[in-house]
């Protein structure tokens, strides 16, 4: 017997469609990866999620909203989806430890994971003063001297709004020139708190065992490693959204990101819902990607209700 639907991913979105459809009765199944709750988990305290005044802590947000889905009715996995077969209804998938499964709807809010650096004491000290989100994280580097890796438009913009905490802000990439639009450099160049080490090349990231103390670099041209003292690192050198496992069936920017109808979750197979950081580039917060996640809910009890007004004839481009 297909499910009535089932939800790819437990991050914010995830968490917030298997709630409102086990609310509509829907009974969802829910597929964990690898990394249950998604990026949050990887976060010490949230202070930006609306409805706790003293914050939280990421894990603990995650697990409440789980346990909320699972009050309803939602049923909880762990697998890892390598296939889908979305040429016909229902919808057939792939999980390795699941077997084949069946549904009539499909929810994917699989994420997208910040690329990292991949050197000694950067995975040990993330949510230690080592963070991939300036806009979550900022606001705990009040008065200190952080450092940006990076030399794109993300790195400059992260730059430039953690300024708006941090006394000193500086910048740290591998090469004498940025990757970053003349717009986007011009405007940190021009900002006073933005200082600059440039053809310098991230080798380690020490800690005392509590916190972060600095960035160990090494010259690009010179090999000769230094020390750069800050209380907080930020890695801004890009995201992957967690799209691999589709090969390619469904409708996709040249980065991976899912394409969707604009104003819903709609992507150009019917039946197949996407929400969350995998089709939003831009904002990547918990809050926003929570909403797309009541959408893609919505959107899937609609369609299998038969109320849905969508012209599918219409490709996404």
């Amino acid at each position: 017997m297909p499910h009535q639907a089932i939800i790819l991913g437990t991050g914010p979105a995830g968490l917030t469609a298997a709630v409102y459809l086990a609310r509509a009765n829907m009974e969802p199944l829910v597929i964990e990866g690898p990394e249950p709750g998604g990026q949050l988990t990887l976060t010490t305290e949230v202070e930006n999620f609306p409805g706790f005044p003293d914050g939280i802590m990421g894990p603990e947000l995650m697990d409440n909203m789980k346990k909320q889905a699972e009050r309803f009715g939602a049923t909880f996995k762990r697998g890892w989806v390598t296939d889908v077969n979305m040429d016909q209804r229902p919808f057939k998938l792939s999980v390795d430890g699941l077997g084949e499964l069946e549904t009539q709807s499909l929810i994917i809010s699989t994420g997208a994971s910040a690329k990292l650096l991949d050197i000694p004491g950067e995975k040990d000290n993330i949510g230690k003063g080592v963070s991939t989100c300036a806009t979550c994280d900022g606001f705990f580097f009040r008065g200190k001297k952080v450092l940006i890796i990076g030399g794109g438009d993300s790195a400059m913009e992260e730059a430039n709004f953690l300024t708006k905490f941090a006394d000193e802000v500086q910048v740290v990439h591998r090469r004498h020139e940025l990757r970053a639009s003349k717009i986007m450099q011009d405007r940190a160049k021009a900002n006073d708190k933005i200082t600059w080490a440039l053809n310098k090349t991230p080798v380690e990231m020490i800690s005392d065992g509590m916190k972060i103390t600095g960035l160990k670099v090494k010259d690009s041209d010179t090999e000769k490693e230094e020390l750069i003292e800050a209380d907080g690192i930020f890695v801004a050198i890009g995201h992957n959204p967690n799209t691999e496992f589709l090969n390619g069936k469904l409708d996709m920017d040249e980065k991976g990101y899912l394409l969707v109808e604009p104003g819903t979750t709609n992507t150009n197979v019917p039946g197949v819902f996407a929400c969350g950081d995998v089709q939003d580039q831009k904002y990547r917060q918990a809050i926003t990607a929570a909403g797309t996640g009541c959408m893609a809910a919505m959107d899937a009890e609609r369609f299998l209700e038969g109320e849905a007004t969508v012209d599918w004839s219409q490709s996404l481009s």
